[in-house]
């Protein structure tokens, strides 16, 4: 879980753009939405095999 501190004569607004900063840094973002839904494990190897395809035909 991300968590910053707000600095004395920090703006709530530079605090919220830090929070929202480091959260997309530390992948919280994506790994909520890769967990949103079950997915099965056998999707899951597909899913992978088929962006490892992808990654490798594109270099």
């Amino acid at each position: 879980m991300s968590e910053i501190r707000v600095g004395e004569n920090e703006s709530l607004d530079n605090a919220l753009k830090r929070f929202k900063r480091q959260c997309a840094n530390s992948g919280v973002l994506k790994e909520v939405r890769k967990r949103e839904h079950y997915e099965k494990p056998s999707v899951r190897r597909k899913k992978k095999s088929e962006e490892a395809r992808r990654k490798k035909h594109r270099f």
